[in-house]
């Protein structure tokens, strides 16, 4: 398979030696996640390397779709799944900013179109946006399984309320807001109905304008499903089982939570923006601030929309994704600038993912 070295430091910088011991990573790396590719039955992958904050290697390797050979490339899109709450909740303090949103207001007094319906457990304390990024709001609804293709698609309305077509349960608040950490896709879906309500703008939309543009994720969309132009560079899906996701891939309209189609490269951009605003360097997609924020644990080492692990140099912040079909992973240390994107068209329980993370560890650092 051909291999494809993205180097984007300067010549001058590097120097020849250090560039041919860059290329000499690269080829090991390749040789190893193509090893383990086939160890763990993964049909397609898509990888991403930072280092020192820079994208330094974009690579596809194995089939978009294994039926038709199409070979994966470094522009193949893959579902995002969880990751999708990284990028959402980055929206979320963009409007914090603009003072569209707040972080510690009960969310109702911002949410217009649909409310969360009071209970016991809100008498007590109030769903507040930071409960919801960080998981502590006490929210139902661990996460979607998606729609088949050709299905009715419930709108967000529905979902929220768990009303037909829709195949998950009401959200709602079930213990007391701040008192655990509980993961809550259903939180995120919430997030998505206050993001719509304070930009009077279709979801995808303000996501595009708020984080993917400015972020440089030209490859990236929340539509669901996507238009017949970005649905033609799709990879196919794969259960555990080696089938295929019926119809490729799920819909799915809980869009902040789980609707992200991307690149790896697109998702390394995203993690390096995040990286340069909490150095606050002007480049970053929202303030230092904000990213700071984002950075800093709540509960379980859980920021705001994403985990936060290690002290020191090793600080890193991480977080994972699975839709039907589709497992992701993104992270990248602050000091050093080393991280990694890995996606794949197979849901995998044997820890591939984190077998290349290791190994681009081992190689580049």
């Amino acid at each position: 398979m051909k291999r494809e070295i993205g180097i984007r430091w300067c010549c001058a910088l590097l120097g020849a030696t250090s560039l041919a011991a860059h290329a000499a990573f690269g080829d090991i790396v390749d040789d190893f996640v193509l090893a383990t590719m086939s160890r763990h039955h993964v049909v397609g992958l898509s990888l991403a390397v930072i280092r020192r904050g820079e994208v330094v290697k974009a690579n596809g390797y194995g089939f978009s779709d294994s039926g038709e050979r199409i070979p994966v490339t470094a522009t193949t899109l893959f579902q995002a799944g969880s990751i999708s709450k990284s990028v959402s909740a980055v929206a979320a303090l963009r409007l914090v900013e603009t003072g569209q949103l707040t972080l510690d207001s009960n969310v109702n007094t911002e949410l217009r179109a649909w409310k969360i319906p009071e209970s016991e457990f809100t008498k007590l304390q109030q769903v507040t946006l930071r409960r919801i990024l960080s998981h502590t709001a006490g929210l139902t609804v661990h996460g979607f399984p998606g729609y088949e293709m050709g299905v009715a698609v419930p709108t967000l309305e529905q979902v929220l309320n768990g009303e037909p077509p829709a195949n998950t349960a009401p959200i709602r608040v079930e213990s007391v807001p701040g008192s655990h950490w509980q993961y809550s896709g259903g939180g995120y879906t919430v997030l998505q109905q206050m993001i719509v309500d304070a930009t009077a703008a279709p979801f995808a939309e303000s996501m595009a304008n708020l984080v993917l543009n400015p972020a440089g994720m030209s490859s990236s969309s929340f539509a669901q499903p996507l238009p017949k132009d970005a649905a033609s560079r799709t990879a196919t899906g794969y259960f555990t089982s080696g089938k295929p996701v019926p119809g490729r891939w799920h819909v799915y309209p809980e869009m902040a939570a789980a609707g992200l189609w991307t690149t790896a490269s697109d998702l390394a951009e995203f993690a390096i923006s995040i990286r340069r605003s909490w150095m606050g360097l002007p480049s970053g997609v929202m303030s230092r601030a904000s990213a700071r924020s984002m950075l800093t644990a709540q509960q379980n080492n859980d920021g705001l929309g994403v985990f936060v692990v290690g002290t020191g140099r090793q600080t890193r912040f991480f977080h994972n994704g699975r839709n039907a079909g589709f497992d992701a992973m993104m992270t990248e240390r602050l000091a050093s600038g080393l991280g990694a994107v890995i996606m794949i068209n197979t849901n995998d329980d044997t820890g591939a993912t984190n077998a290349i993370w290791n190994e681009v560890i081992r190689q580049y650092h």
